[in-house]
């Protein structure tokens, strides 16, 4: 790190001991914002470009899975105007000195060597190509560099969605999707750089790309830039059942700067004529297109994709896949249990088998992906869920309590709200003070279902009503379609539990698995971020957020599973009633490689020992505002060991520390020397309000750090953990010409001290 070089001796010395910051309070980390082509075909060779920022001196590209390598060709980064304008200086002097090169050797006759060289030959001809390049004034600087890669897929390569993240002296990038597939490919040529002002035009303002010839079955890929779209031409029979399915959003789920927050593609598929025969910017609720088409007559057709408004820039990257391709459009029902096989039916295009039975012997409770093949073709992938609670089939006629389909608690209703304003009724017999829960699992399990839930009792009194529930769980869902109620019974007797669709929509594909239960307390976990650059024998801040359902309270103590040795937590405790916490993760001096960490949290819940995995995400923003939890495939954790640590840092004393309401706890720190504390300066990470750093100080055991709390903004019994971090104070910086400024002091971080306990108690 440069600033490391800036550093006086003694605050050098302190750097050795740190680790950077974790990703929240360190910005300068590598992030990629896409990748493009975004994948290939198996035992293909090929170059991807990853724009982004922060990418500077990039050397390691990680591809989750086997089969799959790739290698840094080139980095390339925005010249600055002024880099720009003395470019255009030193090729004017070149040009000059050609010029009167020539004129010498035309004076002799061509027989003598001028003053140009090969060196100066070669000098013109990089300046000329990175002078096509001139600075963007208003682009992205999320995305304004480039590292090109060399991709190199294996003939066995597994089929699917991957991770690709780049590793700089910096750290380890975000992950991107990054896909395996088996048909031919087809690429645009990558566009360049545009600026923000650029980002929304007029139809037809940018230059239209020229129509690019394909062959069927294919992937074509591309990226949307302001204003354009883009045209594929290819020839198709008589008869031919096409699929032509978009990813976009599922490449990059989230654009943080760009409302809706997404790509919103539209496809078109075009006669030889330009007639227009299909048409969608969606898939049902999801923002990807999907089009499947008969063809009429032998002959040339064109599809066409574009934003819905018009929009472009580098990060609109999109993958089409077309061609006589299995597609799965629907399934019925929607999961089984566990422990047995059901038989599912299918719906959709060009499918080899319309039934299904699906084992699950060996499969947990959870959503797994289902598929099916035809020939060598994997068609597209569909969740299935798994649970243990007794299940039934939903019978009709049941759209009225007096012809209501009796269940018995617990049960999990398969059905579906199978015409346009359909409602299924279950009667249920309660008893006085119980509680029961009905939760719908549809939009979540890919049913167009926009459930409501209604209960009530005997009289038709209505007990408990709601229509939409946000699950946090699932992070690339926006509208969050499915019902969830709670109630508690005041008499014994029958209750009616109500189900419909709230647009008053149906049909075979509206399904729905309907959990009518006691209350059954439970948790599931998420880690963020999920890729994690620690310096060796550091520590790091992370983040992990339990959701809590069913009511659940109790405490989460977290854990590494199975961790390589010198991996450790501090502070591994979700205290009960909070949703998350923000911890440490220690790591040894070195580690050759990036690795994989597991994290585990574990409960008592009605008496039983319960351990979940905490699945590893990316907190990532939509629109400006709106924050989603993006599950990844890995939690990748790379150590950087460029300094190497002297000692330890560690909390000496009780812990969990005791903050008294309104007062102040002094805290030992075990530092490597008296002086630590004037060297350095101490700041609290994103502590709870009305918590503060009062004092720092030099004490006979290292350094003493005194807390204070606010009364009227923290309450006793307030648990968390409290994260430190350090900066190397560079001596005296500049003076503000304010009244009454005082003079400030340069610093660099220097990472975090390992995560601190604490609870608020009574003075």
């Amino acid at each position: 790190m440069n600033f490391l070089k800036r550093l006086p001796a003694a605050a050098l010395a302190l750097a050795a001991l740190f680790l950077p910051a974790a990703a929240q309070a360190q910005p300068a980390g590598p992030r990629i914002g896409y990748v493009y082509p975004a994948g290939g075909k198996q035992g293909s060779t090929f170059q991807v470009v990853a724009g982004g920022q922060a990418l500077t001196g990039a050397t390691n590209v990680y591809v989750s899975g086997s089969g799959v390598q790739a290698a840094v060709l080139e980095y390339v980064r925005p010249l600055t105007q002024k880099e720009f304008m003395d470019l255009k200086e030193k090729l004017k002097d070149l040009q000059e000195k050609r010029v009167a090169s020539l004129k010498t050797n035309k004076k002799r006759g061509g027989t003598a060597a001028g003053p140009w060289t090969d060196a100066d030959d070669k000098a013109f001809a990089e300046i000329k190509k990175k002078l096509l390049n001139p600075p963007i004034k208003f682009g992205n600087p999320a995305i304004a560099e480039n590292v090109i890669l060399e991709v190199t897929m294996a003939a066995n390569a597994e089929p699917g969605q991957r991770e690709i993240r780049l590793g700089t002296p910096l750290g380890l990038s975000n992950p991107l999707v990054f896909c395996v597939g088996q048909l031919p490919e087809f690429s645009q040529k990558a566009g360049k750089a545009v600026q923000a002002t650029k980002f929304n035009r007029e139809p037809g303002a940018s230059a239209a790309r020229a129509e690019m010839r394909i062959t069927l079955p294919a992937v074509v890929n591309g990226q949307i830039m302001p204003g354009a779209a883009d045209r594929f031409r290819f020839n198709a029979r008589k008869g031919q059942r096409l699929v032509l399915a978009t990813a976009a959003r599922q490449l990059i789920p989230y654009l943080p700067d760009a409302v809706p927050g997404w790509f919103q593609a539209t496809l078109a598929l075009y006669d030889a004529k330009g007639k227009e025969l299909a048409y969608d910017d969606d898939f049902r609720f999801s923002p990807d297109p999907v089009l499947y088409y008969e063809i009429p007559a032998d002959g040339d057709y064109a599809i066409e994709i574009k934003d819905s408004i018009y929009r472009g820039r580098e990060d609109f990257v999109y993958r089409i896949t077309l061609g006589e391709l299995p597609f799965i459009t629907s399934i019925f029902p929607l999961g089984g249990p566990a422990g047995a096989q059901t038989s599912v039916e299918l719906k959709g295009w060009n499918l080899a088998v319309t039934n299904l039975t699906v084992d699950d012997k060996d499969q947990a409770p959870g959503n797994h992906p289902l598929s099916v093949r035809k020939g060598e073709q994997v068609s597209n992938l569909v969740p299935f869920a798994v649970d243990t609670l007794p299940e039934v089939m939903e019978k009709e006629p049941n759209n009225q309590a007096a012809s209501a389909q009796r269940v018995t608690l617990p049960v999990i209703v398969n059905g579906r709200i199978d015409k346009p304003g359909d409602t299924d009724v279950f009667s249920i017999e309660g008893r006085a003070g119980s509680e029961i829960i009905a939760e719908v699992f549809a939009r979540r399990l890919n049913s167009p279902l926009d459930s409501v839930l209604r209960l009530t009792d005997a009289a038709g009194e209505l007990i408990a009503f709601n229509d939409d529930h946000e699950d946090k769980g699932s992070g690339l869902t926006t509208h969050h379609a499915d019902s969830y109620l709670r109630a508690k019974l005041a008499t014994n007797g029958t209750y009616y539990l109500y189900i419909a669709d709230t647009q008053h929509q149906g049909g075979p594909e509206y399904a729905y698995r309907l959990r009518l239960s006691a209350p059954q307390p439970d948790f599931a976990l998420r880690v963020v971020p999920s890729s994690v650059t620690v310096r060796g024998a550091g520590a790091v801040p992370i983040t992990v957020y339990a959701l809590r359902k069913d009511g659940f309270t109790n405490e989460i103590t977290l854990a590494l599973k199975d961790a390589p040795r010198g991996f450790t937590l501090s502070g591994g405790v979700v205290p009960a009633n909070q949703d998350q916490i923000r911890l440490t993760l220690s790591a040894p001096s070195t580690q050759a490689e990036p690795i994989d960490v597991t994290l585990e949290g574990r409960a008592t819940i009605q008496g039983r020992a319960v351990a979940h995995p905490a699945v590893p995400a990316e907190d990532m923003m939509q629109a400006f505002a709106y924050r989603h939890l993006v599950t990844a495939q890995e939690l990748k954790v790379v150590v950087n060991n460029r300094w190497m640590p002297r000692t330890s840092i560690r909390l000496l004393g009780e812990s969990p520390v005791r903050i008294p309401a309104g007062g102040t706890v002094t805290v030992q720190v075990a530092t490597p020397s008296s002086g630590f504390s004037e060297r350095v300066r101490l700041e609290l990470s994103d502590p709870p309000e009305g918590i503060t750093i009062k004092d720092v100080s030099p004490s006979r055991d290292g350094t003493q750090i005194v807390l204070e709390s606010d009364a009227a903004k923290v309450k006793p019994g307030l648990k968390g953990n409290l994260i430190v971090n350090v900066f190397a104070n560079n001596g005296p910086g500049t003076v503000s010409t304010k009244p009454k400024a005082k003079m400030t002091t340069k610093r660099a971080p220097l990472g975090a001290l390992p995560a601190m306990p604490f609870e608020v108690v009574a003075k």
